[in-house]
């Protein structure tokens, strides 16, 4: 019986830790590990047509479901391509191991053909990055990498030459136990007496809410209620937070809506909940504030801190809700939720007058019927720019659909190889890309890995030829709009070509029919909505450096933003407010 090699030993590994899919491109020095999955019944090598695709769609796997998710590149070029794809599931906390092929390890450090250095260049976006040198030390790296990944939350990079990959292992890799799950963290009794003597001699307290809210939506009502606090969000906090939420007074940031700004600037204690929120100039620099994060290093790096609070939220609340008082009045709450309630409906004047007739169409309708018409449970991935903006603002969470998006490190082309990722873990749900055209057409290769593997995943595609939000940061900076329009071919067509559905939209009048043939298509679609470039967005909050640059006679043709069905819910936590 021929020996196992390293690389049967490395794939055995990853799939005792639970992965299912290898997402790459083969090639040289990564052929042995390809073979070896080949002839594994527990591992799936999906084939991507370029590497970045492969990191963002393991980046996706991970983010939902909370485990382990893996790609891998050959040497030099190929795994260079991963990096991006890496930095945005680092920076997301998902758990991704990534396999680096290298050239032969005896030509290491001579400028052999192809040869990089990936042992240096992914080290600032992953946990662990180590180069396997022989054999022997295969099975530790590897489990190590993965005990990074998962328990640390973010990317393990192991390089492995071709040459070691495709040597027999020294002998069968002993079973070894691997953390499955990140443990809960309680903060410290003296800690959580200090927070609770603060909200106690608070009048008003506001919560402002990010993705560290997961899986804490019950334990956050039932403490906004005893404190009677408006709950603000951050967008990667939108679908944790937002349903079902009495005390909703909408987002803060560059995409915000709604009164969640004043609500974060009116009050005598801020406390930021599981929230890395970027944007300190959004955040007030008076009064007091408290941080609750599960990795303390985000902890005082946005704002100057109060009381820092090392803990995950359900349990740092779980702790902190008994032992607070009571607050029997609602002026604060209410006064903020009747402004998010104005806010909301001035907007919505805006976005409703004469919508169904305007041509080029409103991204705004595109996005509130695509709200209204897709599944309860559907996977949503988001391409960065204008349709953040459409996202945040229509989609409507309800605690099982899902909203992924590059929304933190910022990618383009990140909406259509997440949701290879989304799609393969559940053939069954509706998957739907959010793009770009300028997202779309970067890593417009991989709308053939749908059809190749016969993915469902149906594109919704925000046409409008142009890169909006550059034109918009170039506008608030006072500078012309330059080399942001795209000349675009007919993509509805392209699709077609490559096997798929596709349809081209481009009046309002069948935006609603055209979605609800591509969702009834059993395979892969693409709607092509041409949409009005002119439709741009601004803050909740303008300063006078941006009015400076962002002359307000163009401001008629930004529209601050519709926000769909938000404004019903913020209708109905209005009439609950009790009447004298």
């Amino acid at each position: 019986m021929p020996k196992e090699t390293v690389a049967e030993q490395f794939v055995g590994i990853l799939a005792r830790a639970g992965v299912r899919r290898l997402y790459g491109v083969v090639g040289d020095s990564l052929n042995p590990v390809v073979d070896a999955v080949r002839r594994s019944p527990a591992i799936d090598w999906v084939q991507v047509r370029h590497e970045e695709a492969a990191a963002f769609a393991a980046g996706a796997e991970a983010q939902l479901t909370g485990k382990l998710a893996a790609c891998a590149g050959s040497c030099g070029p190929g795994n260079l391509h991963l990096i991006n794809g890496l930095y945005d599931a680092h920076r997301s906390m998902a758990p991704v191991l990534a396999l680096a092929s290298h050239i032969p390890g005896g030509e290491i450090g001579t400028g052999f053909f192809q040869e990089t250095h990936p042992d240096q260049l992914f080290r600032e976006c992953s946990h662990y990055c180590e180069l396997i040198s022989s054999p022997r030390q295969m099975p530790r790296v590897l489990r190590t990498g993965i005990q990074h990944a998962i328990g640390r939350g973010g990317v393990s990079v192991v390089v492995l030459p071709g040459d070691v990959a495709g040597e027999p292992a020294p002998g069968r890799a002993s079973e070894h136990s691997l953390v499955t799950a990140r443990p809960s963290v309680r903060p410290g009794d003296a800690e959580i007496d200090a927070f609770a003597r603060m909200v106690d001699e608070a009048d008003k307290v506001t919560l402002f809410c990010g993705s560290g809210t997961a899986g804490a939506h019950e334990e956050v009502m039932r403490f906004a209620e005893r404190v009677k606090a408006p709950v603000g969000h951050a967008l990667r906090g939108k679908e944790w937070i937002q349903y079902d939420n009495p005390y909703d007074v909408g987002m803060s940031g560059l995409l915000g809506y709604g009164a969640a700004y004043e609500a974060t600037h009116e009050c005598d204690l801020l406390i930021l909940l599981g929230t890395d929120f970027p944007y300190n100039a959004f955040l007030p620099d008076d009064g007091k504030t408290v941080q609750v994060d599960v990795r303390p290093e985000h902890l005082g790096r946005r704002a100057a801190l109060d009381l820092a609070v090392w803990g995950d939220v359900r349990e740092t609340l779980r702790c902190l809700t008994p032992r607070v008082r009571v607050k029997n009045s609602r002026k604060f709450l209410d006064k903020m939720l009747a402004k998010h309630a104005d806010a909301l409906e001035g907007v919505v004047k805006a976005y409703t007058r004469k919508v169904e007739k305007h041509t080029p169409i409103h991204p705004e309708y595109v996005a509130s019927v695509l709200d209204e018409e897709a599944d309860d449970d559907a996977v949503f991935t988001v391409d960065t720019g204008m349709n953040n903006v459409w996202a945040a603002r229509y989609l409507t969470p309800n605690g099982r659909r899902r909203v992924i998006g590059s929304f933190t490190h910022g990618s383009m082309a990140n909406a259509l190889p997440q949701a290879i990722g989304a799609q393969f873990l559940d053939r069954g749900r509706q998957v739907v890309s959010m793009s770009g055209d300028g997202g779309f057409a970067m890593l417009m290769g991989d709308f053939l890995t749908l059809v190749q593997y016969g993915l469902p995943v149906k594109v919704v595609l925000f046409d409008n030829s142009s890169l909006g939000m550059v034109e918009l940061e170039m506008m608030v900076g006072g500078l012309p709009a330059y080399g942001t329009t795209n000349r675009n071919p007919d993509f509805a067509a392209i699709a077609t070509a490559a096997g798929a559905y596709g349809v081209r939209v481009e009046k309002p009048k069948h935006v609603r029919g055209a979605l609800r043939d591509a969702f009834r298509h059993k395979g892969p679609a693409l709607v092509d909505v041409v949409t009005d470039p002119n439709a741009l967005s601004i803050p909740p909050k303008i300063t006078a450096d941006m009015v400076g640059g962002f002359a307000l006679s163009a401001g008629r043709m930004v529209l601050e933003g519709g926000v769909g069905r938000m404004v019903q819910m913020a209708r109905s936590n209005l009439r609950n407010i009790p009447r004298p």
